[in-house]
């Protein structure tokens, strides 16, 4: 095809443009794509206020938000009216990870607060030898540094021991358990941690009962996270059997949430942060039902940004659902071409977290923030005890 020109003007190479109002283009996109790398454009205004301290007495009585991605329309629902807001032929997919109650205080000899959040505390994906199998990574939180060697006393419980620092406010922890400790170390967390809270959520006295079961979603099965997949908090075993009866089916996966998730982005050109790989499994049945659902062209609506990360982890280059354990550290950013997924559920995130740029990269940028901003007009409840939002 021959470009065709203008008196005085040369045409871009589109055929349809002068050159320097193409040049002009192209510069305006290459601008907002830099803008979707960089940290600022993912703050928001938030009123303190409308961090949730405490879920809605019935779990899906939370308010949904309906965002078209295709279009940046929004409308407003309850939880609970999922059924009628999704297609007969969707296939929902769950993370049945459950959280570990890994989060323990201790003193030291002289009577010092320590703090650890046991990191990895189903040891997933890891050999379990008699030298490793007690050991686990923590974050510690101390008035001064804990030192290897050391022993620290677990509240109502027996002394543990600090084998090795490994810097950035980590340690490496021995458990008083043997290996004919059928429960090892998760036995160990049952007994005497508490339930990892976000430091946002203030849980208040005599809750941690509340908190314990609360912060688990209803089909939660596989101990192993340190923060529970927020976006399946909303769901009810009731709530469950209606979206079954309306045709809806559900697969399950697991992916144990780790530091990786929540850790703060500090760069602020996005693409320099790394994520901590999280730990993950597909079954073969569950493949199975995925790999129909895409063969068929049903959608498939993932619930948490985790189960988002696992399915597009999983994804072979021939575009297959691969079963089977393995880690992922992917970090989804604007551009990223999903394969796997067409819908998601999932909470309203922290500003600058990598969270909401998986939200932005699956919706758009734009239509995302715009989104929160109404939401925080409208007074939606934000961040793990929250409301939801459904992007379709």
């Amino acid at each position: 095809m021959r470009l065709r020109e203008r008196a005085g003007s040369k045409v871009s190479p589109a055929g349809e443009r002068p050159a320097a109002e193409y040049a002009e283009g192209l510069a305006a996109r290459d601008n907002a794509r830099s803008a979707e790398f960089t940290l600022s454009t993912y703050q928001y205004d938030l009123p303190p206020d409308l961090i949730a301290q405490q879920p809605v007495h019935t779990r899906d009585e939370s308010r949904l938000l309906r965002l078209d991605r295709h279009t940046g329309t929004v409308d407003h629902h309850a939880f609970k009216d999922l059924p009628r807001l999704l297609r007969p032929s969707d296939l929902l997919v769950l993370n049945e990870t459950r959280v570990a109650p890994c989060a323990l205080t201790a003193r030291k000899p002289t009577g010092g607060r320590v703090s650890l959040l046991v990191l990895d505390p189903a040891n997933r994906g890891h050999p379990r030898d008699s030298n490793e199998s007690a050991s686990r990574v923590c974050i510690a939180g101390s008035s001064k540094p804990l030192r290897a060697g050391a022993t620290v006393t677990v509240e109502n419980g027996p002394e543990i021991l600090i084998e090795k620092t490994l810097g950035q406010g980590r340690v490496l922890v021995r458990f008083p358990v043997g290996e004919e400790d059928e429960d090892g170390v998760l036995g160990f967390l049952e007994k005497y941690g508490t339930a990892p809270l976000p430091p946002y959520i203030r849980a208040g006295d005599n809750a941690e009962s509340f908190h314990k079961e609360r912060y688990q979603t209803v089909y939660s099965r596989i101990s192993g996270s340190v923060a529970a997949p927020t976006a399946g908090l909303h769901f009810t075993r009731e709530l469950l059997e209606e979206l079954k009866k309306a045709g809806i089916r559900t697969a399950r996966i697991v992916l144990h949430v780790g530091p990786g998730t929540f850790t703060p982005v500090r760069e602020e050109d996005v693409r320099r942060h790394v994520m901590e790989s999280e730990y993950y499994e597909i079954s073969r049945e569950s493949a199975d039902v995925l790999q129909t659902a895409m063969e068929e062209g049903r959608r498939i609506i993932a619930v948490g940004t985790t189960t988002v990360r696992t399915l597009e982890s999983a994804l072979s280059a021939e575009g297959r659902i691969r079963p089977g354990r393995g880690k992922t550290d992917l970090f989804i950013l604007p551009g990223h071409r999903f394969r796997a997924v067409q819908g998601l559920v999932t909470n309203f995130h922290l500003p600058g977290s990598t969270l909401l740029m998986l939200a932005c990269a699956f919706a758009g940028t734009e239509r995302v923030l715009n989104a929160y901003k109404i939401a925080v007009g409208g007074r939606y409840r934000f961040y793990s005890y929250g409301d939801a939002c459904l992007m379709l």
